[in-house]
């Protein structure tokens, strides 16, 4: 079944739009604050169809990420009653926000740091360093750090793997795409056992 090979191909034909930067800012900065779709998506596919361009992709990644980072801040510290039947026992992300407000008071700053990298979505961190009131400047430090550390190893890596890197993913990207399904599905299983 070549689903991920259709898929494949339209994604590198979107990551070619002469709106693509435009488009990837603009997830980027949901992401960060309210949108469930981690930028990568998007970024690894532009960085690979682009080299030439495959940093400045992470820098507007980067920069659009900490400004909707912010508005996450500005959420978590104004807003959280609106929010909190999603945090609260039982809610959507409960265990998500539990753990991301442990990490803040056992890392405190270094917990931002980490977000870039952790699987928890970056937007429970950001709401937490406002609901928690970490200071500010820290806060967007951190997540310049973190985020631009993680989009720029991204777009390096695809920079670096280029036209080959490309050609060798589109043979075998069925194969991986139902891999990683299956992998998915048993962690699953292993996880609700």
């Amino acid at each position: 079944m070549k689903f991920f090979s259709k898929l494949y191909d339209k994604v590198m034909k979107w990551s070619r739009h002469p709106h693509a930067e435009r488009y990837l800012a603009g997830l980027s900065f949901a992401e960060s604050s309210f949108f469930p779709i981690p930028p990568d998506v998007m970024l690894a596919p532009m960085a690979l169809a682009k080299t030439d361009k495959a940093l400045r992709f992470a820098l507007i990644t980067t920069i659009a990420s900490v400004a909707g980072g912010i508005l996450g801040y500005g959420i978590g510290l104004w807003f959280f009653d609106l929010i909190q039947p999603l945090v609260s026992e039982g809610g959507r992300w409960e265990q998500h926000y539990l753990l991301t407000r442990e990490w803040f008071l056992e890392w405190g700053f270094w917990a931002i740091f980490i977000a870039g990298f952790s699987p928890i979505p970056y937007k429970v961190f950001t709401i937490t360093a406002g609901a928690i009131g970490m200071l500010f400047l820290p806060f967007v430090i951190a997540s310049a750090i973190g985020r631009g550390a993680r989009f720029f190893l991204v777009a390096s890596l695809m920079k670096w793997g280029g036209k080959d890197m490309e050609l060798k993913l589109k043979q075998y990207i069925d194969i991986l795409g139902w891999f990683l399904i299956i992998l998915g599905v048993i962690a699953y299983i292993i996880y609700k056992i």
